[in-house]
């Protein structure tokens, strides 16, 4: 049952590798390309910018790495392979945003104070560019890739977002030192664009994390799936129950399902193929589920209930 879900899963991962690649390899060229100019200028909107690009750069190099190490097999010490190196790469990504953010907010600051001088034209013409480079790789990225459910694709898209709206920013501000030699526009442009960098680090952050945490997934409702579960024919109740996420669109659940004791072992299978078939339409692709009797059963909770016994009683 998990052969076709493990078939798409290596199909869009496959497909993420590739929509990835294209886009590191774009935006790394633009990326020298507009430090460059940014020099030429003396524009310190478009160096914030490459800047920025940088850190897509990087981003894209993260995600792409943890798509070619989450492929590597299971190994002893590591039962579920290496598939939550995506997560934390995604907390990587979200956590390099948050940081550029801040450096922005400093470099701003100083602008606010003293602006500089800036060769308005080039300045104009490289952002233009580089807005263009980033309208094609979101656009890539959102026909090809899995920038919905896949926390790593994600924190990469909205990476290149951000970037988009920095060169817009920057041609916004380009516009204003021209026509009305506003200094302030160029420091003002990258306030404005670190605030929106900030929104997307938390986020990206936050999501991630609450996946280390081994949190419940964001689209499963525990109530339903408990009624689900204690509702198949066979099943009195259920106890110690765990939904985690393994990595993005790998959801993973365990419990304990108490049933009758004169349950033979070909009708218990028979009661967790039906749960299985039931919980993947669910979201639920992992699914782990310990039969017992009711003699056997000691707890009164849906939910696992840790005691805080003193360790020397176990130890006999």
């Amino acid at each position: 049952m998990g052969h076709g879900h493990d078939h798409s899963h290596n199909h869009a991962s496959g497909t993420n590798k590739k929509v990835l690649l294209i886009s590191f390899s774009i935006i790394t060229i633009y990326m020298v390309i507009e430090a460059f100019g940014g020099f030429l200028t003396n524009s310190l909107a478009l160096i914030s910018d490459a800047g920025h690009m940088l850190s897509d750069s990087i981003s894209l190099m993260i995600a792409l790495i943890a798509f070619k190490l989450a492929e590597r097999t299971a190994s002893h010490s590591k039962t579920f392979g290496y598939k939550r190196f995506e997560i934390i790469a995604a907390v990587i990504n979200g956590v390099t945003l948050l940081l550029i953010s801040l450096f922005i907010f400093y470099e701003a600051i100083d602008r606010f104070a003293n602006p500089p001088e800036v060769a308005t034209t080039g300045m104009l013409l490289i952002s233009f560019i580089g807005l263009l480079v980033n309208i094609l790789v979101a656009w890539i990225m959102l026909r090809s890739g899995d920038t919905e459910h896949n926390l790593n694709m994600r924190g990469a898209y909205l990476h290149v977002i951000s970037d988009m709206l920095g060169s817009l920013g920057a041609i916004i501000a380009a516009l204003l030192i021209m026509f009305f030699g506003w200094g302030w526009a160029d420091p003002l442009a990258s306030v404005i664009v670190a605030l929106l960098i900030l929104r997307s680090g938390y986020y990206v952050t936050k999501d991630a994390i609450h996946v280390l945490m081994e949190g419940t997934p964001k689209n499963i409702d525990v109530k339903d799936i408990i009624t689900t579960i204690e509702g198949t024919k066979g099943i009195i109740k259920i106890h110690d129950l765990h939904i985690w996420t393994i990595t993005s669109g790998l959801n993973a659940l365990s419990c304990h399902a108490v049933v009758d004791s004169k349950l033979t072992i070909a009708e218990g299978e028979i009661i967790l193929r039906d749960i299985e078939h039931e919980l993947e339409h669910k979201g639920i692709t992992h699914v782990t589920i310990q039969l017992e009797t009711s003699e056997h059963n000691h707890e009164n909770e849906v939910l696992c209930q840790v005691k805080n016994e003193p360790m020397h009683d176990h130890q006999h």
